[in-house]
């Protein structure tokens, strides 16, 4: 029986018909014609071993978390962790080819892939950071603590060759306790809506919401990230026109911001209904070009008035 949804839920629905004619819209192998901004519907490793070397800018990568979860229609199984650390050894062997020299990697996971990840990671990469992001949603465990944390690992080619626009990613807070010289402001902004600073960005980021329903970017995939978290990454580590390439693409995230923000794409995904919410996405991108929680070139924090009035 469907799902009874409340009257402004916004939640991305399809029908059968409309998943076909956005599937109609995917490619089935990478296309050496069009070379850019596809939804491939495949397998990653099939369609990775498609794909050209080094002509990707930036890769991002949310694989399947070390848990029992259903993706679609297929079940992903809990491994041992050797298992999992074979499994992300061989999407990296299957995906690096496609990297070029200077290029940039952001790998998503939870806590406890974490370290697998690291591992794997920085034998092929050298490991620049990690982000840790407050992921806050659910009630929460009665015999634990609730986990609203995960981890993206920031990974480079090249040690020292590789992009980073600081500038692009500033955080605009509050500020509390505003200090003056001489009656001016220092380092920050008076404004009608309050007071506010213009900050560089940390390894932690707690200005983020999981998309919920009422948002026009949630779909029902189970892992969705939300496009405020990739617009980070994309901002930071690529320029207008790089491509970025995200092999466990889901609903479609990265490759709306990629198209928000005047980059180039390539996502692959297995599960048909996924494909289908990405391309639906990519066209609803023509007319939603705002990004939750970004604007006026920063990153605002979460449920402020500035970013109530101008979002």
């Amino acid at each position: 029986m469907p799902t009874q949804r409340a009257e402004r839920n916004r939640t991305i629905t399809l029908t059968e018909d409309e998943i076909n004619r956005y599937i109609d819209l995917c490619q089935c192998t990478y296309s050496a014609a069009q070379r850019e901004n596809m939804i491939i519907h495949g397998n990653a490793f099939d369609v990775l071993g498609e794909c050209p070397d080094k002509f990707v800018d930036l890769l991002i990568v949310d694989p399947p978390y070390n848990l029992g979860k259903v993706y679609g229609g297929m079940s992903f199984k809990k491994m041992r962790g050797d298992e999992y650390t074979e499994f992300t050894h061989n999407w990296i062997e299957a995906v690096r080819h496609t990297l070029k020299p200077d290029a940039t990697i952001y790998v998503c996971s939870d806590w406890q892939t974490s370290l697998i990840v690291e591992q794997v990671l920085g034998d092929f990469f050298t490991i620049q950071n990690r982000i840790t992001w407050q992921r806050e949603k659910g009630r929460g465990a009665t015999r634990n603590w609730k986990n609203a944390m995960e981890d993206i690992w920031f990974a480079t080619v090249s040690p020292k060759e590789f992009t980073f626009n600081v500038d692009d990613v500033k955080m605009r807070r509050k500020v509390i306790a505003p200090y003056k010289i001489n009656g001016e402001p220092k380092d920050w902004v008076e404004s009608e809506n309050g007071n506010f600073r213009d900050t560089f960005p940390s390894n932690f980021w707690d200005d983020i919401s999981i998309p919920y329903w009422s948002m026009p970017e949630n779909t029902d995939h189970p892992t969705q990230k939300p496009e405020k978290l990739f617009a980070k990454l994309i901002l930071a580590s690529s320029n207008p026109g790089d491509v970025i390439l995200d092999p466990f693409i889901g609903s479609g995230t990265t490759a709306v911001v990629a198209k928000k923000l005047g980059r180039k794409f390539i996502g692959i995904e297995r599960e048909a209904e996924y494909c289908a919410y990405a391309q639906n996405r990519l066209e609803m991108a023509d007319k939603i070009t705002s990004i939750q929680g970004y604007a006026d070139g920063v990153f605002w924090e979460r449920n402020t008035l500035a970013l109530q009035q101008k979002v």
